[in-house]
């Protein structure tokens, strides 16, 4: 397996494989607990790899098991010393730390070693010396004067000419006499020794001073044990005794017993004891006065030392410290203030909030320690309330607004006295949670829709209003403002088994549960889409019995949007809604006879109709195109040769979605007349002077357009460089012209006739077009024509002008 090294923090090792082990770190002396050893990555990517630390050549705590984590897809590993770590290079400077790696089922051994060297800067004043507590040493009050303590010479320091002494006072009458040091680093007793010191702990302040102006502190504890007696010893024995106060004087409170030759017992203190004696040869301790608590209290705790000595040897003894408890006898329970609890709160009361503390005694025992206990009743468990102490607290947040959450708690406070036997009293705790209304009452907007042809006390929707607070459906409803064509129930629902009501009050049972009371809106008045077509309300939802007190309610708002959906209930209308006009009908072609204009007063955006002709167009020679009436010359023989009058029956409906679809009918009377030669253009004029008694109707529509202004300046640039163009083009003509001049002239006018004359033919056939398309009118015709209409040629789509007499036409 691969291992991928990078720099580690203390020496740049690169190796390739993990077979490349063993592994040679250097590391001063000087480094403290937390410092990296070492630190490399592996490179180990379709398993979970392990690091361990086998086990340490010589045996020691100082490195910490190898830490592992993850970089990318590489993981490193380091290895730190811990924070007992002390490295020494003159006590162990090599050790062997044997590593495993695991990846998968490939695990790889190998050793890590680890070289300490000396540093000449580092201070020897390290470790427990160093410390605020100092090093401790216990020595025998017996040790001989003068005697080697301790050897305070730290490692390396004869090699640095260290000097080491004493600088705390060793003054009398606490010290004997001074500690010293010797030369070589040793600590000395005093010469006076130790004797009659034990128990005492002698501090002394170290200087080490080295090198060049260099030094350290430290402390040194030196504590004296007394030298235990070999002859004279107590046997296991209880040192803490406890005893009822209804023992007489004369009873036997415990027997000590020692181990010696022809032992006897004595009270050492108190000196004098009123309340007990001890047998001087059997060792009984009995009581000499009666032990009431009640009369007594300083009786409750006697501390007693008895010393066991040899007969014949007085000086051979040992001491014994007993304590004896007198503990009264219970013969009355517990007493407590108050002695029931019956409380409301309300259920916003805060976590923590102290319902009450509980005073309470023991008759038996006035002052002692009682112990407190709550034990729940209904609901079970402590989740509510809770007993630090004496006293009574909130647990948890209380919370009616859920189906039988808030309720009463049902409690008892158990005191219990510490006497024999074991006294009680309870406590019944009450603790009734009000309801708060805390939440204000909400309702999500809606959008309804209704024909505007609905009639009153149509109901469009319903309003659903929430409440957090429970209950959560005793809700009323308003309408603040707005318009008056619409009302809301103030009351609505429908009961569904679960939570009754019985007296506009809330009744908790298992039967019977209110659904969500819902917000019915009617319609009141009538609706007309072409005033207006939405209205906004305003819906006011208000909560009741949600608090102890009535008056105190919340409440909400929504908006209610209402649609009013067109319902088509106008006819269109044409204007004029009769036409009577007079055409020339040429042969071949279609002709446009009018336009029929139709629109809904009442709805002017309603733009979209149908048109249809549904009487009077007798073989089928009118069609619409829209709004517009064409007449089709072109449908073949039979021709009509004499005027003929056509009533048309245009229906004129409404279309889109809006239903029912009305409709109206436009009278359209055409009166045709037929276009002919000139034997047949008597008859056409005789027709027309007939017909000048009726009304005409000549539409002439001009179009209009405006470009926008960025168009007009394109086109404005686009016109100043085609003149530029145009005008440089003619300059290089009159350039080649004159050119020409200076030539033999005769090829050059030839040439300058041939092409305008092909000019001007072009020119004579463009502009003879259009007069071959002009009909043959007789000569009568043409000597009256004036032209008093303008119309475009359905075919063609060019314009001309025609006169409504003669059927004269000029194209244009």
């Amino acid at each position: 397996m691969a291992l991928l090294r990078p720099p580690a923090l203390l020496l740049a090792l690169v190796v390739s494989e993990l077979h490349c082990l063993p592994w040679f770190i250097n590391v001063s002396e000087s480094q403290g607990p937390g410092t990296t050893i070492h630190s490399f990555s592996f490179n180990c990517t379709a398993h979970m790899p392990m690091l361990e630390l086998v086990h340490v050549q010589p045996p020691t705590t100082f490195f910490n098991q190898p830490s592992l984590s993850r970089w990318q897809k590489i993981y490193v590993g380091t290895v730190t010393l811990n924070s007992l770590a002390r490295l020494d290079a003159l006590a162990v400077n090599h050790y062997e730390l044997q590593l495993r790696f695991t990846c998968g089922n490939n695990v790889t051994e190998g050793p890590l070693y680890v070289y300490v060297y000396r540093d000449p800067g580092y201070s020897p004043c390290s470790g427990r010396f160093a410390s605020p507590a100092g090093e401790i040493i216990q020595v025998r009050e017996t040790v001989t004067p003068g005697a080697q303590l301790y050897t305070l010479l730290l490692p390396g320091l004869e090699l640095q000419h260290a000097q080491i002494s004493i600088n705390s006072a060793q003054d009398p009458p606490y010290f004997p006499g001074p500690f010293s040091i010797n030369g070589q680093g040793w600590l000395l007793a005093p010469s006076q020794g130790l004797k009659g010191q034990a128990g005492k702990v002698f501090q002394l302040q170290i200087l080490v001073t080295f090198g060049q102006n260099r030094s350290c502190h430290g402390m040194l504890k030196v504590k004296v044990l007394p030298v235990p007696s070999s002859q004279i010893s107590f046997l296991g024995q209880a040192r803490n005794i406890t005893i009822l106060d209804d023992l007489a004087p004369g009873s036997q409170v415990v027997q000590v017993r020692a181990q010696g030759f022809d032992v006897r017992y004595e009270i050492l203190s108190p000196v004098p004891c009123p309340l007990f004696s001890i047998g001087r040869e059997d060792g009984v301790v009995r009581t000499t006065a009666p032990l009431e608590l009640a009369q007594a209290w300083g009786t409750a705790v006697t501390r007693l030392q008895v010393k066991a000595y040899e007969r014949l040897r007085p000086w051979a003894s040992v001491d014994l410290d007993l304590t004896v408890n007198v503990r009264s006898v219970n013969r009355w329970p517990p007493r407590c203030l108050p002695a029931m609890l019956v409380t409301e709160i309300p259920e916003t009361t805060p976590v923590g909030t102290v319902l009450n503390t509980f005073t309470c005694t023991d008759p038996d025992s006035p002052g002692s320690t009682l112990n407190y206990e709550l034990r729940f009743h209904s609901p079970p468990g402590p989740a509510s309330l809770c007993l630090r102490g004496r006293a009574l607290e909130v647990n948890a947040t209380l919370d009616c607004d859920t189906p039988g959450a808030c309720f009463q708690h049902a409690a008892s406070i158990l005191v219990l006295d510490g006497g024999q036997p074991l006294m009680t009293t309870e406590v019944p705790v009450l603790v009734m949670v009000i309801p708060v209304n805390e939440f204000s009452p909400a309702c999500v907007p809606h959008t309804f829709r209704i024909r505007e042809d609905a009639g009153p006390h149509t109901l469009l929707g319903s309003v659903v209003g929430t409440d957090k607070d429970y209950p959560h459906n005793s809700i009323e409803y308003d309408i603040s403002g707005g318009p008056t064509a619409f009302s809301v129930d103030r009351l609505s629902g429908t009961p569904t088994p679960g939570l009754g009501w019985k007296g506009g009050t809330r009744v908790d049972c298992k039967l019977r549960l209110w659904a969500p009371l819902l917000g019915e809106i009617h319609l009141l008045g009538s609706l007309d889409y072409e005033l207006q077509t939405l209205y906004r309300l305003t819906v006011l939802v208000t909560d009741q019995s949600q608090d102890q007190d009535p008056t105190h309610r919340r409440s909400g708002s929504c908006t209610i949007t209402i649609e009013v959906e067109d319902v088509n209930d106008h006819a269109p209308e044409c204007q004029p809604p009769f036409q009577e006009l007079t055409i020339y009908a040429p042969l071949g072609r279609s002709v446009e006879v009018t336009k029929v204009s139709c629109w809904v007063p009442q709805e002017p955006q309603r733009l979209v109709f149908s048109y249809s002709i549904v009487g009077g167009n007798s073989q089928s020679r009118f069609s619409l195109q829209g709004p517009i009436l064409v007449h089709n010359n072109m449908l073949g023989p039979p021709w009509p040769e004499q005027p003929h009058t056509h009533e048309l029956l245009i229906r004129v409906a409404d279309a889109g979605p809006s239903i029912p679809h009305l409709s109206a009918t436009a009278t359209v009377i055409v009166h045709l007349v037929p276009w002919s030669t000139s034997t047949a253009a008597t008859r056409t004029r005789s027709a027309a002077v007939t017909s000048m008694t009726t009304p005409l109707l000549v539409t002439d529509t001009e179009a209009f357009w405006q470009p926008e202004p960025w168009f007009v300046v394109v086109l404005t640039v686009t016109s100043a460089l085609f003149l530029l163009a145009l005008g440089w083009l003619f300059s290089r003509l009159f350039q080649g012209l004159a050119q020409m001049l200076q030539t033999p002239r005769k090829p050059a006018q030839a040439l300058l006739l041939n092409s305008i004359q092909g000019t001007e033919e072009s020119i004579e056939g463009f502009m003879e077009a259009p007069r071959m398309e002009m009909p043959q009118t007789p000569s009568s015709v043409m000597s009256l024509q004036l032209f008093d209409g303008r119309a475009q040629d359905s075919r063609t789509g060019r314009d001309y002008l025609f006169n409504t007499l003669t059927g004269a036409r000029r194209w244009l």
